[in-house]
């Protein structure tokens, strides 16, 4: 009766070890796949300003998304990454950029946050402004899009 109660007790510790592994296994994956769609997006973000195709920028957004750039009231809804990259290009005069992630964190199933920096270059390929960043990326049906955008300078203006 010991040996079977042993073994049994041995089978449902291996099962719980497995499982856990398999738990974290499918969460990197998930992780990973946010990750992936992430280098994508932000590689084609300034494609928009380059091109002057704000559908290029709208797409990178979630429909129910947050713009939070610095000293200004947020801009969220459908509407804000028009009137963000309107603003960005007719205002700023950005037409290229850089960002660098530094790390992604969550699980990524429903949401993951990417931290880092970005660089903002003006028509003649002249840095203008540089800063760091956080954003919630949420995923949709459309696949992963930036749910909220949070951002600011690294410049005294």
């Amino acid at each position: 009766m010991k040996t079977i109660f042993f073994t049994l007790m041995q089978v449902i510790l291996v099962s719980i070890v497995l499982s856990g592994c398999e738990s974290r296994q499918t969460t990197n994956a998930h992780l990973e796949e946010a990750k992936k769609a992430i280098a994508v997006s932000n590689a084609i973000y300034f494609q928009a300003f380059e091109k002057n195709d704000s559908s290029i920028f709208i797409n990178r957004y979630a429909k129910d998304c947050c713009i939070m750039p610095p000293n200004t009231p947020a801009l969220c809804g459908a509407g804000a990454p028009l009137a963000f990259f309107k603003t960005a290009y007719t205002k700023f005069g950005l037409r290229n950029g850089k960002f660098i992630t530094t790390a992604v964190f969550g699980d990524g199933i429903e949401f993951v946050t990417e931290e880092g920096l970005w660089q903002s270059f003006d028509a003649s390929g002249k840095l203008f402004d540089n800063g760091k960043f956080l954003v919630l990326w949420k995923k949709t049906p459309d696949g992963w899009k930036m749910f909220r955008d949070s951002f600011s300078s690294d410049r005294d203006k």
